[in-house]
């Protein structure tokens, strides 16, 4: 039985317990606010802060919360348990300096819309017109500047984009966990962008959302597969070539969700909140429940609740 648990942030401890509202149990453990049971997922809040995800669809419930995290907290979680290696300052601050890889993706912890892995090669002489760009992690800009500058960084920066439509996502999410996911997108967008440009980079560098040992576990059956790779937290503020990839990864996915919303005419909430909930529902009664399948992530327990 898979079985993840972390502190989750006080922050998100009201919406975690609104969200399990519908599939609360009556009886729940000691030093335990609630436990919950959802299809084949059992969720544990604790009086600590500590919120347990016990079951076979453990993973994929719990990177909800993982990746809610990660957006409004900015806080990695070790789904192993292990505390983070202390990351050597000195190294960190010759990122910055230095030609490197690097890899970020977005649309994990959005209902609707794609996943959006980037990654791009910023030699160490295009980091200050980056800089000048105002080129940062693409969560603390907003999304009318991430279109103005994202075209820049496509024509000027070597860079490569995997978009996985929700057609293929649904086929394949029961045979593969979101963590999982991650680890095979930004292995090929690294393995596309080597490939492609043949860059001369001192390190390859991905936004932490697993540990090291993890990640390679997880890719120990794909044949081509980019090694050495630094893992950091907050890795945008430590790698220029991170921080563009990550506004590339979000600038694509906003093209990607207005061509949705184009097509099938149905505005397309970002998020995994309330206001997403609705839209769900609305859409499910004038259309079926199938239909979100052009659209949705049909495994988050947004739509499985409906």
């Amino acid at each position: 039985m898979n079985c993840i648990v972390f502190k989750i942030s006080d922050n998100l401890k009201g919406k975690l317990s609104k969200f399990y509202e519908p599939f609360k149990l009556e009886k729940h453990p000691p030093y335990s606010i609630f436990q919950a049971k959802n299809f084949d997922v059992t969720i544990t809040l604790y009086e600590s802060g500590k919120v347990m995800f016990q079951g076979i669809g453990a993973d994929i419930e719990a990177s909800v919360w993982i990746d809610a995290e990660k957006r409004l907290n900015g806080k990695i979680i070790d789904t192993n348990n292990k505390k983070e290696k202390k990351e050597d300052k000195k190294e960190e601050s010759f990122f910055l300096n230095s030609s490197t890889i690097g890899s970020d993706e977005t649309g994990c912890g959005d209902v609707f819309g794609p996943v959006v892995v980037a990654a791009t090669y910023v030699t160490k002489e295009n980091i200050e017109y980056l800089r000048d760009l105002g080129v940062k992690d693409s969560k603390a800009i907003n999304d009318d500047k991430i279109r103005e500058i994202a075209p820049e960084i496509i024509k000027n920066i070597p860079y490569s984009c995997l978009t996985l439509n929700n057609q293929t996502y649904n086929s394949n999410y029961q045979d593969i966990n979101m963590v999982k996911l991650k680890c095979i997108l930004h292995n090929k967008v690294l393995c596309s962008l080597i490939e492609k440009y043949a860059p001369e980079y001192t390190h390859c560098v991905v936004d932490q959302f697993v540990n090291e040992r993890k990640y390679y576990e997880y890719l120990q059956d794909v044949p081509k597969k980019v090694t050495n790779i630094s893992f950091y937290t907050k890795g945008e503020s430590k790698c220029m070539a991170v921080a563009a990839a990550s506004i590339i990864a979000r600038y694509i996915f906003l093209i990607e969700m207005e061509k949705l919303e184009k097509e099938y005419g149905y505005v397309l909430p970002k998020g995994a909140g309330q206001t997403v909930d609705e839209q769900l529902e609305k859409i499910s009664k004038e259309k079926g429940k199938d239909y979100l399948n052009n659209f949705a992530k049909m495994n988050f327990k947004n739509i499985t609740k409906i």
